[in-house]
């Protein structure tokens, strides 16, 4: 690991960082993808209308509050732990270990389910991936192919992901135009309330609406965050809600079928009716890259949370070790490695699972987002919800009362798993503090800005800062005087 390292020091050091368009995609792919797997909305909503109007208001009240936060406290704190140091900075490091425990594993399970996506597509081509035979090898393949152009590097994946978005995108925009001339606007107000699954219905709405916070992982390896990430995520929000309108209006205002027919897969026979065989064809192939780029950008936000968590102290300096293009290894292969154990899981399973544990986790980024706004009044916030703490508390509680039904519709056995995961991780905090002060393992890491596990606010060395609102971070995690020299070297420090 040393080796490795010594030797890539330069590489590292001149790694290209993400900008405004690269980031968009980025986002665009850890929350939606497009709108390949919001089938099952038009079944679970017994017809177009709660499908329609599910992603037409839900964004107002869950991906719009989520954005804004993470907005905020993405600038504030522009480091790899993202939301761990938020956590950590409101409630302490064991619950921001336990944050970040909950939404490492639910991100696993997350990545686990493209694969799967990207082979539901292919089998109604190609129907021999409808055999385990055909799907085990594929479903390797792909994990391994993808988890090494993720080794490669974040730059190339977030490239890459500006090039997939509009391949996947621009079929769905096509047959909208096509659609246009057959549309009944009648169609769209079909609903039976004997045929609605709510359970499924909000699990479905929740999981192609979520994971905006996800980006604050990648904060430390932004371009000047503080003007960047206000900037991606509000794009990112208009793409996602018009990526999934569009070819839901085309659809459902064009055909006539039952709601029943509305499954994973469906929009190639969408396209297949409204386009011809070229445009169903079309789809699978945009499905399958965009089911690529949905696995990469997961698996970056996973792997770097892992770094940054490392680069905190709360994980050992190995989950911290970069290759010689600047990316995790070791948190790359422990990601890779959770996605193929839980594969084995259903859909719908890993579905429930991940929103579950996700839900626990915003939560806590919502209480943490509130308790900084009283207990930190001061921060160097270089984007801030232009609300008091009154507004930001009725902002966060229509998501929060969103989370809690979510998980009250669960079923028993995703309250045994979770609770399972949560007990894994309230016990592994301590093992890795026992293991920090016997020295078992290696937590320190001379090239990055280490906090001890067991004291956050140790004081940390002075660092060289590259953007303006990484000052932000050292008044949080250092003593009085340190805070000091801080403010005095950047007179915006104490600014709101």
């Amino acid at each position: 690991m040393g080796g490795e390292e010594g030797a890539s020091t330069s590489s590292i050091k001149t790694n290209p960082k993400l900008t405004l368009l690269p980031l968009i995609a980025l986002i665009f792919y850890e929350v939606s993808g497009g709108p390949f797997g919001i089938e099952d909305s038009v079944r679970a909503g017994g017809g177009p209308l709660l499908s329609l109007l599910g992603f037409m208001v839900f964004p107002l009240f869950w991906s719009i509050p989520e954005a804004l936060i993470t907005a905020e406290l993405a600038t504030s704190f522009p480091e790899n732990g993202g939301y761990v140091i938020w956590i950590s900075s409101a409630f302490g490091p064991f619950w921001g270990f336990q944050e970040g425990f909950w939404k490492w594993f639910s991100g696993v399970m997350d990545n686990a389910l493209y694969p799967v996506l990207f082979l539901d597509y292919l089998k109604h081509s190609f129907p021999i991936f409808n055999t385990m035979i055909a799907r085990i090898p594929a479903f390797l393949g792909i994990t391994i192919s993808l988890t090494y152009l993720n080794y490669r590097g974040l730059h190339i994946v977030g490239v890459s992901a500006v090039s997939l978005a509009g391949f996947s995108l621009l079929p769905f925009l096509v047959m909208g135009v096509i659609s246009i001339p057959r549309i009944k606007p009648k169609q769209w107000l079909v609903v039976d309330f004997n045929k609605v699954d709510w359970r499924g219905y909000f699990n479905s709405m929740f999981w192609n609406l979520n994971y905006w916070d996800k980006a604050s992982t990648l904060a430390g390896e932004v371009e000047n965050p503080s003007k960047t990430f206000p900037k991606a995520l509000l794009g990112a929000v208009v793409l996602v809600v018009c990526s999934y309108l569009i070819p839901l209006l085309a659809g459902t205002g064009t055909l006539n079928s039952p709601s029943s027919e509305w499954t994973d897969g469906y929009f190639s026979d969408v396209g297949m009716l409204i386009g011809g065989l070229w445009l169903k064809w079309w789809i699978q192939a945009a499905a399958a890259m965009s089911n690529l780029g949905l696995f990469e950008a997961e698996m970056s936000a996973d792997a770097f949370q892992l770094l940054g968590m490392s680069e905190m102290g709360m994980l050992p300096a190995i989950f911290a070790s970069r290759s010689k293009y600047g990316t995790p290894t070791f948190s790359i292969l422990c990601s890779a490695t959770g996605v193929i154990f839980l594969s084995w899981m259903s859909f719908q399973e890993i579905l429930e699972f991940l929103n579950f544990l996700y839900s626990i986790g915003m939560l806590l980024e919502f209480a943490a987002f509130i308790k900084l706004r009283i207990k930190k009044p001061d921060l160097h916030r270089p984007y801030r919800v232009p609300l008091e703490t009154f507004g930001v508390t009725m902002l966060c509680l229509p998501p929060a009362l969103l989370l809690v039904l979510v998980m009250c519709l669960a079923s028993a056995t995703t309250f045994i798993v979770s609770g399972i995961v949560i007990i894994i991780g309230i016990l592994m905090y301590p093992v890795l503090v026992h293991a920090k002060d016997r020295k078992w393992t290696q937590f320190d890491d001379i090239e990055q800005l280490v906090v001890p596990l067991d004291n956050l606010d140790t004081p940390r060395p002075k660092q060289e800062v590259s953007d303006e609102a990484s000052v932000s971070l050292l008044p949080d995690l250092t003593s009085p005087g340190i805070n000091q020299e801080v403010s005095e070297t950047s007179p915006d420090a104490t600014q709101n």
